[in-house]
């Protein structure tokens, strides 16, 4: 088993949150998968990353678009900014567009207006800041109130490079997961740690929701929790061998 001080983790399955709102449900995202399958073997998916303001969000996006880390001072972002970036998954083109939005409260109506357009969400906390590890459940509460019934969830434990920093424990963000069904994955932006995967295992998970070809008669939820679950046995293998 992992040990509290290894900095990567662990989650349950991703929640699909299940519910009838006719007034969110009927705005539920189209991918270019449904639209174009005809023309192009490219899908595209509208992935939104959420949280407090700080806790990287920005430099989370940045690094898996561009692999630099954002050092220093920088603006937080204001309103809604984006990104496009194009993975290759099962030799399929998938396309990612990643909606970075900002955390302060006097933009969160604005934030909400995008939810229903989204097919998956990235909901980060800083794990120096117990502040923005209790306001995940605003988030999550926001969540179940705007964005469509199946969007996908996962909740991001950022900033794991700050070992001696750190007040939200490893065990603490899988409980809250757990609590709300979601898989939960620990990141750094600084080191790079589970950032590429992180996107490529929704990315995955995304294309199976639309495409039944791939699903191998698994949902994305279990689809995704299991391509965490490898993450994790390779880490593990990786930390073993670093030590023989």
């Amino acid at each position: 088993m992992l040990t509290a001080s290894m900095p990567y983790s662990m989650g349950t399955q991703t929640r699909i949150y299940k519910r009838t709102n006719p007034n969110t449900d009927m705005n539920r995202p189209l991918s270019a998968a449904n639209n174009n399958q005809n023309n192009t073997q490219q899908s595209t998916f509208k992935v939104m990353l959420l949280g407090d303001s700080g806790v990287g969000k920005t430099c989370l996006l940045v690094r898996f678009k561009d692999d630099t880390f954002l050092s220093g001072s920088f603006i937080a972002t204001v309103g809604i900014d984006f990104r496009n970036k194009t993975i290759l998954i099962n030799d399929k083109q998938v396309k990612l567009q990643i909606y970075d939005t900002a955390g302060q409260e006097r933009f969160r109506s604005v934030t909400h207006s995008y939810y229903r357009d989204a097919n998956a969400l990235l909901l980060l906390y800083d794990v120096t800041s117990i502040t923005s590890f209790n306001n995940v459940r605003v988030w999550l509460s926001d969540i179940h109130e705007y964005a469509h019934s199946d969007v996908i969830v996962i909740l991001i434990a950022n900033k794991v490079d700050k070992t001696t920093e750190r007040v939200v424990t490893r065990e603490m963000g899988e409980k809250l997961a757990s609590e709300y069904d979601v898989t939960h994955i620990e990141t750094s932006a600084k080191t790079g740690l589970n950032v590429e995967f992180c996107f490529k295992a929704i990315g995955q998970a995304l294309l199976q929701q639309v495409d039944s070809t791939i699903s191998n008669g698994e949902s994305p939820s279990k689809t995704l929790s299991n391509l965490v679950l490898l993450n994790d046995q390779s880490h593990k293998r990786t930390l073993c061998c670093s030590f023989s």
